[in-house]
């Protein structure tokens, strides 16, 4: 058998419904519901509800490619991926499509608690400096962190008004994950966050 024919078929990017972009519950009442939950289903979110998570963290609101989430000097250096059971996904907020990086289970290696490698979704937040005109790394770090923590407070909001259950983590061997992800060097980890149904 040759070496192609042994080689894992390739994944094929997903498009994703259009998200609601109205309803869900009022601010204060998912804001009362906010909290952090380590305890997740194994089913993993359909793709209605998986399309309005990632519009609601961070995808296209309105013209000129503006986000749901600030970004500062609107660098937009923030990269969300998806590790599902399947493969690792990047999302593409101007298409609202998932991108295919890898066709492995990388779940595991998002975190050091052992609920992350079976739960049905672990979102990595990546800086890429690439994007970033400034050449202060503790500037680039400080507003990278800043900015992921934005939209991660968003998922919790989305999270909340839905009923679902999230953690959002930085308990993370970012170096190994790093090179699980291939990601460039110029690419940085910054949190991770799961996301599932409540147990």
């Amino acid at each position: 058998m040759s070496d192609t024919s042994r080689a894992a078929p390739p994944i094929a990017g997903v498009a994703l419904p259009q998200p609601r972009k109205s309803g869900g519950k009022p601010l204060f009442d998912a804001l009362s519901e906010r909290r952090s939950s380590r305890e997740f289903r194994p089913d993993g979110l359909d793709a209605r509800t998986l399309s309005e998570l990632l519009w609601a963290a961070f995808g296209v609101n309105r013209e000129h490619g503006f986000r749901t989430a600030p970004s500062a000097h609107d660098w937009r250096e923030i990269d969300i991926y998806l590790a599902l059971p399947d493969a690792l996904y990047v999302y593409d907020p101007g298409a609202h499509a998932l991108a295919p990086v890898i066709a492995q289970d990388l779940r595991a290696a998002t975190g050091l608690q052992d609920f992350v490698a079976t739960a049905p979704l672990n979102l990595v937040y990546v800086a890429d400096f690439a994007r970033v005109d400034s050449q202060d790394r503790a500037e680039q770090r400080f507003y990278a962190a800043a900015d992921a923590g934005l939209i991660a407070q968003n998922v919790y909001l989305f999270c909340a008004s839905e009923g679902l259950a999230t953690v959002v983590r930085g308990l993370i061997d970012r170096p190994t994950l790093a090179m699980a992800m291939r990601l460039r060097p110029e690419q940085r980890v910054i949190l991770a966050q799961t996301v599932g149904r409540p147990v």
